[in-house]
């Protein structure tokens, strides 16, 4: 039997009972689209995630920090180490790393700022201490203007340089180059009472650059465009008063190149703080990268396992139309067989209409899946209010795996059916009334 004409017979079928047809396919597109659906809005929340570790400068990054407490055998230990880092070891590990592409170093506070300009406007936004290195390290580019160099590192220069959120603040569409701010800064200390300390210091910058956008941390939750970055000599000569380094951001050639990368680090701290590294804690973003892997891995396994009962259910609704269908033609199929027609002409045309069928069924699923695919993106943003827009990926591979599957449902439903329509007597058959 040729293939054009059982897909000619198939679909010859299906327009003789539509309505039939259509509840028998339900099945199929319910599971289709639900796979389609699901998965699409699974793809956009890796998107989203991966979005947001690009933003803290990817995968292939760690960062150490002072830590006085770390976590072994199921419990935390005290650290008690008079250790910390210093500038000097960010040099070290750009010398003596080969694993490690770039390195800064980075004194953060991420909301504790008051910061004026001259003519008395007012925002609160937090400052990170860095160097020339950070925007390499961190692949963002400056909007306007210059970043902070070696030379503003090495004279401990006051200067700044604005994200977006605090430029809108401030001078809103006017270019803040050139201009003095304000910057105001608490101790952060609490007197024995448990209150704290009121006391600020407040030192003047010039602005000399500003950044390009970069967004809101969803790991973490603050905003990238509300910060000042400084020199991070200026942050510890005006702010903190002491040389060290709270943290240090590295970032190895390849993701794969990082566990390397970290033993090379803790090699470098050894060497330099007294065979000492326990004091400092190392948070990985490839152990989070990882995680999201198995979370997305098993969102699919379930997915998967509940669309198969939707499957699974159509199938059986294909089986049962056709042993219908092989009942009401069967003095059809004995007048085909007195005709001449064989056996496997029979079974390969009752499998035909199964295979179209559920083909049918698969592609109208695919095409429901993707409507509502974007339909649940745009109830995502509007009921988590995290992202301003949730991508709904649907990948070719997804579209080609759902149709290949419907056809192989109508393959092991329809073929029960086929058989026996194949095995009918013509002269039994055409004496059926």
């Amino acid at each position: 039997m040729r293939l054009i004409e059982g897909l000619s017979i198939g679909l010859s079928a299906i327009r003789a009972n539509k309505m039939r047809s259509l509840l028998t396919m339900l099945g199929i597109i319910i599971g289709v689209a639900a796979v389609l659906a699901m998965i699409a809005i699974g793809d956009g929340a890796k998107i989203i995630v991966l979005k947001d570790a690009q933003k803290l400068g990817g995968a292939n990054q760690f960062t150490m920090y002072r830590t006085s407490y770390k976590r072994e055998g199921g419990r935390w230990i005290r650290i008690r180490s008079n250790e910390y880092m210093e500038y000097e070891d960010v040099l070290a590990i750009e010398a003596e790393c080969p694993s490690v592409k770039a390195v800064t170093p980075r004194i953060p506070d991420w909301k504790g700022l008051l910061i004026q300009t001259a003519d008395g406007t007012e925002t609160r936004a937090g400052y990170n201490g860095v160097d020339a290195a950070y925007p390499i390290a961190m692949d963002w580019d400056v909007q306007e203007g210059r970043f902070i160099t070696d030379e503003d590192v090495e004279n401990s220069t006051k200067i700044c340089v604005l994200g977006e959120e605090v430029v809108t603040e401030l001078f809103g569409d006017k270019s803040p180059l050139g201009q003095e701010i304000k910057i105001a800064k608490g101790s952060g200390r609490y007197d024995r009472w448990g209150r704290r300390d009121s006391k600020r210091s407040t030192e003047r910058f010039t602005v000399v650059g500003t950044m390009m956008p970069r967004g809101r941390s969803l790991r973490f939750g603050w905003s990238y465009d509300n910060l000042v970055f400084i020199p991070i000599s200026t942050v510890q000569e005006r702010f903190t008063g002491d040389n060290r380094i709270q943290d240090i951001v590295v970032y190895a050639h390849t993701v794969a190149d990082v566990p390397k990368a970290i033993e090379e680090v803790k090699t470098v701290i050894r060497k330099r703080h007294k065979g000492d590294d326990k004091f400092v804690g190392i948070f990985e973003m490839r152990s989070g990268m990882a995680q999201l892997e198995k979370i997305s891995k098993m969102i699919k396994i379930a997915l998967g396992s509940i669309a198969g009962f939707s499957l699974l259910v159509g199938g059986i609704g294909i089986m049962n139309m056709m042993l219908v269908a092989v009942s009401e033609r069967t003095r059809e199929i004995g007048l085909r067989k007195a005709l001449g027609a064989k056996p496997f002409d029979i079974l390969a045309q009752f499998l035909m209409e199964a295979i179209v069928i559920c083909s049918v069924g698969g592609a109208i699923g695919v095409g429901l899946g993707m409507f509502a695919g974007e339909g649940m993106a745009m109830l995502a943003v509007k009921i988590a209010k995290i992202v301003p827009e949730w991508p709904a990926v649907v990948s070719t591979q997804w579209v080609l795996i759902s149709v290949s599957f419907s056809a192989v449902i109508g393959i092991l439903f329809g073929l029960y059916p086929a058989v026996k329509a194949s095995a009918l007597s013509p002269i039994e058959a055409l004496r059926t009334e």
